[in-house]
């Protein structure tokens, strides 16, 4: 079985901070969002391949990423797009990848890269061993205006039954996380394109299954943090943190106050301020300000400023 981790995104809605850095990459407690993911794909010895689809833009960042990390079964597979105008769309992408890899002949995993979860993925894919129909996570938000958002699933039984994708009048608040398992029979991104489908949204994918035989819903009741915008980032940085701080040993924290969920990478400075909920990036400085539920990124400073609910660019002046 191989896997892929969705990782193309622009994050466009978490600029300035992702504007020349992957979301997958932003730290999330002691790892990054996309290393939680890979250390259990690794830790599975099912998956023979993990194949990182990203972009032009991006790709340099996560192959040396991956370098440094160390790992043997880590492959990069690149879109030819450096741009959100020229993205191919998730269904798409996938029935590129599909073609350029030469996959299609064992089981595939796919999985967002921005997912942060409370399930093991060796659950998962347990899961879709005992059926060996197509299989994709599930969580319930309980909210029908949050489940708007989101690819929404009907269950009978063992089976799913409808699924809508971002509906305006959502019939449950059973959502599909992007976490998806298809076994080599099921694996027709070219079919479904060819009958003219939406190469965008999964979710459309996944109802072209449910219309011609089983799907499977993996149902679970841990965390899930879906990591698209600042406020699921901080959200997932308390998860991680649980409630405390990290504070790197060569950052500088002088006569000032550390609330609860804060990080303070390499270089960073603090004087004189209070901090709470926020992400300091590398050899960026705060001083004489109070700062929350923010993210503050590289070489950026906040000087005699408040700044609350704020994400602050790279060597951005706030004073």
């Amino acid at each position: 079985m191989k896997a892929i981790v969705l990782a193309g995104g622009y994050a466009t809605r978490m600029w300035p901070i992702t504007r020349h850095r992957p979301k997958m990459l932003l730290p999330v407690g002691e790892s990054t969002v996309i290393d939680g993911i890979v250390d259990e794909l690794e830790g599975d010895e099912r998956i023979s391949e993990i194949l990182i689809s990203t972009n032009d833009a991006f790709a340099d960042e996560f192959e040396t990423h991956f370098e440094e990390r160390g790992t043997d079964k880590i492959s990069m597979s690149v879109e030819d797009t450096s741009d959100e105008d020229e993205k191919f769309g998730v269904v798409g992408a996938l029935a590129q990848l599909v073609e350029r890899e030469g996959l299609g002949d064992e089981d595939l995993l796919v999985i967002a890269g921005d997912n942060l979860f409370g399930f093991d993925i060796s659950e998962f894919i347990d899961h879709f061993k005992s059926y060996d129909d197509p299989t994709l996570a599930a969580y319930d938000v309980g909210d029908l205006e949050k489940a708007k958002s989101y690819g929404l699933i009907q269950v009978e039984g063992d089976e799913i039954v409808d699924f809508q994708e971002k509906p305006d009048n959502p019939k449950s608040t059973l959502v599909s996380i992007a976490c998806y398992a298809f076994p080599a029979d099921a694996i027709r991104f070219d079919e479904y394109l060819a009958g003219d489908n939406n190469p965008d949204e999964p979710g459309w994918f996944i109802q072209w299954l449910v219309d011609q035989g089983s799907v499977r819903p993996f149902s679970f009741d841990d965390v899930w943090y879906d990591i698209g915008t600042a406020d699921s980032y901080l959200e997932a940085v308390e998860f991680a943190l649980e409630g405390g701080q990290i504070i790197a040993d060569d950052a500088t924290v002088e006569n000032s106050k550390l609330g609860d969920n804060v990080h303070v990478l390499p270089g960073a400075t603090i004087k004189n301020s209070s901090v709470e909920n926020t992400v300091v990036f590398q050899d960026a400085s705060i001083t004489d300000a109070d700062v929350s539920d923010s993210v503050i990124d590289e070489e950026a400073s906040v000087h005699d400023k408040d700044l609350h609910g704020s994400l602050l660019g790279q060597n951005t002046r706030v004073q």
